[in-house]
């Protein structure tokens, strides 16, 4: 069991208790016993956050006039304090979070790091151009950072979410004001701490603990807030962007939702197809907004695929989540946990076959079996809802141009998959299915270095590569008169 070291909120480099006094508990999702109690910020301390963040952006501030390659210097130093504490970090993200422990440490801690180190190499490689206008005029232009940046973390990856908005921000030099899921606070404070320990300057990072209704609304709706990246759900997305737009027009990134196609085809090898689709969907407890959540099957394959599908979820090792052997954890907490029994009970009634799992597994804790649907209907909510849990639900297509169809018959685009020998075919399939990934014979390939984010009602903007750097950079233009150009 990890130690909880931070509990307060971090403001301006310093450990603060919220203005209101108030907590808030945190719990095991193992256990569902309470871990500890953590400082419930509100709108007067997000106040204060960005007050500290704006003091950090000022022109002629350390940050502000700190060189580029510095900042890559103490992103590159944040990497290795947490690779240093790896181990209680792994340890403190499964006891806040459920996931597997072998998970925590060999799979999210590995792209933590990762993505930290890849914008460290980005800070001094962020540059303008010359571009060669009509007249006697030297035109060029410059990017600079948004300013100061309010950021929504979810709760199903608590640390590598944070990476994937606070690398790049603090990379291009902006400053941040952080709000971690209150179902998963912990490692985002540490990660805080170890900002202050790297040498990054007061204010430039600032952790604000608490609820999405109070906190979250405060950072969404600020007017000294710049920008606003968001993870989580579409309907949170919808209030953000209100906000935004009601508030300074504020620049929106959102990372939301998905009920993402995976499609095998009758050529694929199907052991290899089974094993990913599993993976696809069961990965971190089904708690993906990209899961593989609509496994689409060629019908002259869909018999073996089922079959084959129920054997390897039946086999998959549900336990408590520190043991190393263990495959998958508890649900995040008792809310998600009611969501996803709610919607098993739908497909039962709406007429899936329900081929295992469906129950709760154990007597304590929010685990769920793994859960397989077969015989499943586009109308049905399990096929049009997403759960974020471990069940797979399997339908049947004819044609290609068919599953297209079916594939785009969603609000959601943010990610998909196709399983197939055939060249022509991935083709046609990655072209036509509106998403913003496509995955060719695997799943999961979330790599810093390319972009991520959704079509449709699965966001806006992009996250991660060259890409990401996009959404915290302003592009200015500056134009000079000269007594002559020359070529």
């Amino acid at each position: 069991m990890a130690d909880v070291k931070f509990t307060k909120l971090f403001i301006n480099n310093e450990w603060v208790d919220s203005v209101s006094g108030k907590t808030f508990a945190t719990i095991n999702p193992a256990t569902g016993d309470k871990i500890c109690d953590v400082a419930e910020g509100d709108k007067a301390d997000v106040d204060k956050a960005v007050s500290a963040a704006k003091e950090a952006f000022k022109l002629g501030s350390p940050w502000r006039t700190m060189d580029a390659s510095k900042r890559g210097n103490l992103l590159n130093k944040l990497a290795d304090l947490m690779e240093r504490d790896r181990e209680y970090l792994a340890r403190l993200e499964t006891l806040d979070n459920g996931k597997p422990y072998s998970d925590s440490f060999n799979i999210d801690l590995n792209l933590t790091m990762k993505c930290y180190r890849y914008y460290a190499g980005w800070s001094d490689k962020i540059h303008g151009k010359t571009i060669p206008i009509d007249g006697s005029y030297l035109c060029m232009t410059r990017l600079e950072p948004v300013g100061v940046v309010g950021q929504i973390i979810p709760w199903n990856f608590p640390l590598l979410m944070q990476a994937w908005k606070l690398a790049p921000a603090l990379c291009a030099g902006n400053t941040v004001v952080l709000k971690p899921a209150e179902q998963t606070p912990l490692t985002a404070l540490y990660v805080a701490s170890l900002i202050k320990e790297a040498g990054f300057p007061p204010g430039v990072l600032n952790v604000v603990s608490g609820y999405g209704p109070t906190a979250g609304a405060a950072i969404s709706a600020h007017p000294g807030v710049d920008k606003v990246a968001f993870t989580g759900s579409t309907e949170v997305g919808h209030l953000i962007m209100q906000a935004a737009g009601a508030s300074n027009l504020k620049r929106v990134t959102l990372e939301l939702g998905g009920k993402s196609p995976n499609v095998v085809l009758a050529d694929a090898d199907l052991d290899y197809a089974v094993e990913m689709s599993h993976f696809a969907l069961f990965f971190n407890q089904g708690q993906c907004c990209c899961a593989g959540s609509r496994c689409f099957v060629e019908e002259s394959v869909y018999d073996e695929f089922v079959k084959k599908s129920v054997e390897r979820a039946k086999r998959r090792k549900v336990c408590d989540p520190m043991d190393k052997s263990c495959e998958q954890g508890p649900q995040v907490d008792q809310e998600q946990f009611d969501k996803i029994m709610s919607l098993i009970e739908s497909g039962k009634k709406e007429g899936a076959k329900l081929e295992c799992g469906g129950e709760r597994h154990g007597d304590k804790g929010f685990f769920v079996q793994p859960t397989v649907f077969s015989d499943v209907k586009d109308d049905m909510r399990i096929s049009q809802e997403e759960i974020f849990g471990p069940v797979m639900q399997i339908t049947k297509f004819k044609t290609v141009e068919e599953v297209i169809e079916r594939a785009n018959h969603s609000i959601y685009g943010l990610a998909a998959s196709v399983f197939t020998k055939d060249l022509e075919k991935a083709l046609m399939l990655s072209q036509g299915i509106r998403a913003g990934t496509v995955w060719i014979n695997c799943y999961d390939v979330l790599e810093c270095h390319a972009p991520f984010g959704g079509f449709k009602e699965s966001g806006c903007g992009r996250e991660l590569g060259e890409y990401g750097l996009q959404q915290y950079t302003e592009v200015k233009t500056i134009t000079i008169k000269l007594p002559q150009k020359n070529s």
